[in-house]
């Protein structure tokens, strides 16, 4: 077993702590799933989890000089309904209509949250999915969010007619980047009210293209602008989902957004990995193999 960093673990405790102490000051405590991830207190990747080593890990507190422990074991695993956490994904261009049964087919099976599907599947997946319980997600602006905002909005009011309950929409990343704020708060506010009250908003704002300053200003605006969750990735750039990028949307948008990872996760331990880091949502082609671990 890698040897323990007693600071680590104080400085976790700590941390842990300040956050209960917080939640139940605001009576907003979350679930024990998230308490580790809203603490910021993954352990680095060469720690172990609580619960890896059989036990040792929680000895070490006792050797430490605990005299009582308490902790939440959930905190430490992906749930056991992971398929809730995954948007069953097909995006690529040419994707064909038996592709597009299927996809629907195992989402049925295995109940993933959604199909995730480009514009033009919407309505076949809303009718091959209706009563299944599983959500129809299709992406707008994508996958470059160079659209003008007009035509984004334009998609998301075509997209929710044809029965889309949830949206990933691409911010306007040049806009970002040369500075341009206001453009980029309106093209996520336009969407939202092309969305609002019928589908979930995901805002995609493409971390693999961005500074760190720029990853925080993109998660403030989506969450001025009435976003549901942030997203990380398109899948279709230079890199996709980071555990350092979840971490860092997490901390900047609380517990008040979700946090969608995407971009590259093609197994389960990738698909913990996210999780622990603060994501409550997986976009991923990979689903069925993820859930086969």
């Amino acid at each position: 077993m890698a040897a323990v960093d007693e600071h680590w673990l104080e400085e976790l405790a700590q941390r842990v702590v300040r956050k209960v102490l917080e939640a139940y000051r605001t009576e907003a405590a979350p679930d024990a799933a998230t308490w580790l991830a809203l603490a910021g207190a993954a352990p680095p990747a060469d720690e172990p989890c609580l619960l890896a080593d059989d036990g040792h890990l929680l000895r070490g507190y006792v050797d430490l000089g605990a005299a009582r422990l308490g902790f939440c074991p959930e905190a430490c695993r992906t749930p056991p309904d992971l398929a809730h956490y995954i948007d069953h994904t097909l995006l690529r261009p040419d994707a064909a209509r038996g592709e597009i049964d299927q996809l629907c087919r195992e989402a049925a099976e295995y109940h993933f949250a959604s199909v995730c599907v480009n514009p033009q599947w919407v309505r076949l997946c809303a009718d091959l999915l209706r009563g299944s319980g599983v959500q129809v997600c299709t992406v707008v602006g994508f996958p470059l969010g160079a659209n003008e905002t007009e035509i984004k909005a334009l998609e998301t009011r075509r997209a929710v007619q044809q029965g889309a309950t949830e949206i990933d929409m691409v911010i306007a990343v040049g806009a970002l980047k040369s500075g341009d704020e206001a453009l980029v708060y309106r093209d996520i506010a336009a969407v939202r009210r092309e969305s609002l009250g019928v589908a979930c908003l995901k805002v995609i704002i493409e971390a693999a293209l961005l500074t760190e300053e720029e990853k925080v200003s993109a998660c403030t605006l989506a969450m001025d602008a009435g976003a549901d969750y942030v997203k990380t990735s398109t899948g279709f750039a230079k890199g996709g989902a980071t555990v350092a990028d979840v971490r860092l949307m997490r901390r900047v948008v609380g517990r008040g957004l979700g946090v969608k990872a995407a971009g590259g996760i093609k197994d389960r331990a990738a698909a913990d990995a996210m999780i622990a880091a603060g994501a409550n949502r997986i976009g991923a082609s990979a689903g069925v193999k993820i859930l086969a671990g």
